[in-house]
């Protein structure tokens, strides 16, 4: 009923239906049948209309009087939020993993960054799962789909995951032929890939791996550096190892196998209308990860 009192507020301010039906976007004809509904549940005839008159009734005159501050009040903030939502000058909360934001989106932010000037963007970062709504972030990124009917959710790029040592690991012991070689190796592991499905690219073969561990570390840094120390053999994600294997600093061993690829997925609240600037961020990291995904596809 709420939705007719609308109607009826604008059919009066048009002082026609064919005007009302044309300002909101519905045929006349719905516009008519939606106002006679509205007579008929409160019992009064609200409009007198002929070919040359129209006319409100005494009860008409009431009606719009009691509901048209209310309508316009509504209509009012409606343009108001709006013009925010289709604006790019005003705040951005993201939440966001600190490992990719520092290695494989730190050139992505200080791109957004300066390109956007006008987007105050509030980031918070964290390698722990953050509850989305409860933080009233407008948009947060996340490695791996989030088990939530809560969130709306998109994929926006992965990661590839290798298996590497150090020169100074592989001068103290044999390097591994094979993916059973690694039982009598030193493998530092992290809690967000406990078990390895290696895939092996040349032919399409896929092996589970349920690793002993000599350590499991919950932070991908720390993780790198014991392996650049060393210390052992990991299987980490090719954003925060590619420096290193470039340098030389770490080596690929066996090339053929990698480990899961973990999808980057960009998540807001579902039933939560999406403002201009996190729709700008989205995109942008949308379209940084697919050009990442251009420069490492020999990568396998």
């Amino acid at each position: 009923m709420k939705d007719d009192i609308f109607l009826f507020v604008n059919i009066v301010q048009q002082q026609s239906l064919a005007k009302a039906a044309a300002k909101l976007g519905m045929p006349a004809a719905t516009v008519s049948r939606r106002l006679k509904y509205l007579e008929e549940q409160i019992g009064y005839k609200l409009i007198h209309r002929s070919a040359r008159a129209f006319t409100l009734s005494t009860q008409g005159d009431v009606f719009y009087n009691a509901y048209v501050d209310i309508v316009e009040q509504f209509e009012a903030r409606q343009q108001q939020l709006e013009k925010q939502m289709g604006s790019l000058d005003g705040p951005l909360k993201v939440l966001a993993p600190n490992n990719i934001s520092t290695s494989l989106l730190r050139p992505m932010w200080s791109s957004f960054i300066a390109k956007y000037p006008e987007i105050k963007l509030d980031l918070n970062l964290s390698n722990d799962t953050q509850n989305l709504p409860a933080s009233r972030a407008d948009i947060a990124l996340r490695i791996g789909p989030q088990a939530s009917s809560a969130l709306y959710q998109k994929r926006v790029g992965s990661i590839k995951t290798l298996l590497v040592t150090s020169a100074h690991y592989l001068a103290n012991n044999p390097a591994p032929e094979q993916l059973s070689d690694l039982t009598n190796h030193r493998l530092i592991g992290t809690h967000h890939i406990a078990h390895w499905q290696m895939y092996n690219h040349t032919t399409a073969k896929q092996q589970p791996l349920r690793p002993k561990f000599s350590c499991i570390i919950n932070d991908v840094k720390l993780i790198t550096q014991l392996v650049l120390d060393g210390l052992g053999i990991a299987l980490l994600p090719h954003s925060e190892i590619q420096q290193y294997l470039e340098t030389g600093s770490l080596i690929r061993i066996l090339p053929q196998w990698q480990g899961p690829v973990r999808d980057i997925y960009t998540l807001w609240p579902s039933g939560k209308l999406l403002s201009n600037r996190a729709l700008c961020l989205r995109d942008f990291i949308e379209q940084f990860l697919q050009k990442e995904q251009i420069i490492q596809k020999d990568i396998c």
